[in-house]
């Protein structure tokens, strides 16, 4: 997965990263540390082992522990880097930087009181990555508070800063009045969404990328559910914090958690994806042995239920590549998307990413549908074959690397969540947009049949729709990588309307995140780090907010504005609220940010 040309897979939550530290890995460390080695294979750790250390274990490592004489020559921010990396991308520093669950002296505008949640569902909600299980991603009136002619009015009612953050990866979520928030730097917040104070936070292992999902355990608390970058579901009291449980839901040492799981009938549903396409082409790596998955878990507990991996075929073992680095296959078709949950059917469905080894599996680039209660496989459609891919792999066949597929796609899988609607007459489609820029109209009720499929304009060689849109009764809204937003028909994907949107800040076109909608008006995010309103009516810009720039915040925490890519605005209570900050790496690759921001009408 992959998308921009200054942004190239920043979005994989550090694949980017994967494909500049793997090559200091292979360089300086793989000899000894990577599966098959022959340098020191009784003594030395395999990556495996290593990912379940802590960033700063790692570091220390590198610094001043065994591994010091071996990375003498690397300077101290590739030390770091490779820390971070290796860690699950939680920065240095992020312990020290946070705040922790009942230290009053280190909790800054901590909340006077902290009451029980009570009926979730009896005040406004947006839980996880959609406000229904269907990931339509709309609000309906009586939740959101806001209505298009509302919009104009919008202003910054409180910023809260989160310390020691730079990516505000998850969505926010917001349940009983409490917003929950999630960072690269490993913390997870609730705040009031009154008016920012902390009511708790965890440190998780890892950066946690997923949006929160609160829903009731036994015995009759409620839990907040979160996953992290080294593949550990969590369970936390979502009133105080405290830990009820932790699944490592996939062991392989580049395992991704980067969308929020689903509750149904005291289960939680966990998508599971990689960065190993990011690692795949340096030579001493074995490519390649992941294999999406969805895992079930039992949400008081965290016994797992079943698990269903996307291609069912273990990897085997291949070919050698010069070195004599043993590859693999098949594998991919990882699961970026939060499931989409179908009562009617009992029925979960994902769309599923690119292959990472050649041939194509047949599972890879499409939607599948499982059984909710067993996990089996009831259909899947494949919307392109033959899309094998890995970052760091030229499109110039003479020029690639002995581990990239013989054969290259373009990297055109869905890495968003399909959109289950019901038209006119009954009939329902499940709506998916697919990196290529196409929208695809499956029946979920005919085996995944194409009932339609529409181009959005302007193609884009590195992926036109990333993280997916939002649909009312009428329309479907898709933010596009070259810049835009467009509106199709439900029932034909007959275009209404495109707006273009120019950048606030070259050159930072884009608007790879998810969009949001309420009745009237669609909210879209940036790269170049500008929240808008669009009617859904016309296209037209109702309003704007740049939101690169400083801010005092309501917990005293320095902080900035920055891109908002991946996750969407959350609309909920007469409230909308934005995580800011998503710079993606390298050059120009996007806004750092550690902000969220909570906007009101006047």
């Amino acid at each position: 997965m992959r998308f921009g040309l200054l942004v190239s897979f920043t979005w994989l939550t550090g694949v980017a990263l994967a494909q500049r530290t793997d090559a200091m890995f292979d360089q300086n460390c793989a000899s000894c540390h990577e599966v098959g080695s022959t340098a020191n294979p009784a003594k030395a750790p395999d990556r495996k082992a290593i990912s379940k250390l802590t960033t700063e274990a790692i570091y220390a490592s590198l610094t001043t522990g065994s591994m010091k004489d071996r990375a003498q020559s690397l300077t101290d921010p590739q030390k770091r880097r490779l820390a971070e990396f290796l860690g699950g991308l939680r920065k240095l520093g992020a312990v020290e930087a946070g705040v922790e669950t009942g230290s009053a002296a280190r909790m800054p505008n901590r909340c006077p009181d902290n009451p029980p949640l009570g009926d979730i569902s009896s005040r406004p909600y947006w839980n996880g990555w959609s406000t229904d299980g269907t990931n339509t991603r709309f609000q309906p009136s009586a939740n959101a508070g806001i209505a298009a002619a509302d919009v104009p009015r919008l202003k910054l009612k409180w910023a809260f800063g989160l310390p020691g953050a730079t990516h505000v990866y998850g969505q926010p979520s917001v349940v009983a009045g409490r917003v929950f928030v999630t960072a690269d730097s490993g913390y997870v917040y609730s705040v009031s969404a009154a008016s920012g104070c902390v009511y708790w936070s965890y440190l998780a292992e890892a950066a946690v990328r997923t949006a929160v999902v609160v829903a009731p355990v036994k015995g009759g608390d409620l839990a907040a559910f979160f996953g992290d970058l080294k593949g550990n579901e969590y369970a936390v009291n979502a009133r105080t914090g405290a830990k009820l449980w932790t699944v490592q839901v996939e062991d392989h040492p580049l395992t991704r958690l980067t969308a929020a799981p689903k509750v149904y009938e005291n289960r939680l549903y966990v998508p599971v994806a990689s960065a190993d396409e990011g690692s795949a082409a340096q030579p001493h790596y074995p490519c390649c042995t992941f294999r999406g998955s969805v895992v079930a878990l039992d949400t008081s507990t965290g016994k797992q239920i079943w698990k269903t991996y996307t291609i069912p075929e273990k990897p085997k073992m291949v070919r050698k590549n010069s070195i004599g680095t043993q590859l693999w296959g098949p594998s991919g078709s990882g699961v970026w998307n939060s499931p989409t949950i179908d009562p009617k059917r009992k029925a979960l469905y994902i769309g599923t990413g690119d292959a990472y080894t050649s041939p194509a599996a047949k599972s890879s680039d499409g939607l599948m549908a499982m059984d909710l209660a067993t996990g089996k496989i009831l259909w899947q459609v494949q919307d392109l074959a033959g899309d094998a891919w890995l970052v760091g792999c030229p499109e110039d066949a003479a020029k690639r690397p002995e581990n990239c597929p013989k054969d290259m796609g373009p990297d055109h899988d869905f890495g968003a969540s399909p959109i289950l609607k019901e038209l006119a007459g009954g009939k329902r489609v499940l709506i998916a947009g697919q990196k290529s820029g196409m929208v695809w109209a499956h029946d979920p009720d005919n085996n995944g049949a194409v009932v339609w499929k529409a181009p959005t304009g302007t193609s884009s060689s590195t992926g036109q729709i990333v993280w997916g849109g939002a649909a009312d009764d009428s329309k479907a809204y898709f933010g596009l990588h070259t810049g835009g937003i467009v509106a199709l028909q439900i029932n034909n994907g007959e275009r209404v309307w495109f707006t273009k949107i120019d950048p606030a800040v070259a050159p930072l076109p884009g608007n790879d995140g998810s969009v949001s909608a309420v009745a009237g008006a669609v909210f879209a995010g940036g790269w170049d780090g500008v929240l808008r309103v669009l009617a859904t009516d016309t296209g037209k810009v109702l309003w704007e907010y740049n939101m690169v720039q400083e801010y005092k915040t309501v917990n005293g925490v320095p902080a900035k504005g920055g891109s908002t890519v991946a996750a969407g605005p959350t609309v909920v209570g007469g409230m909308v609220f934005v995580g800011s900050g998503y710079p993606g790496l390298g050059a120009g690759a996007g806004i750092p940010g550690n902000v969220l921001l909570a906007f009101g009408t006047e």
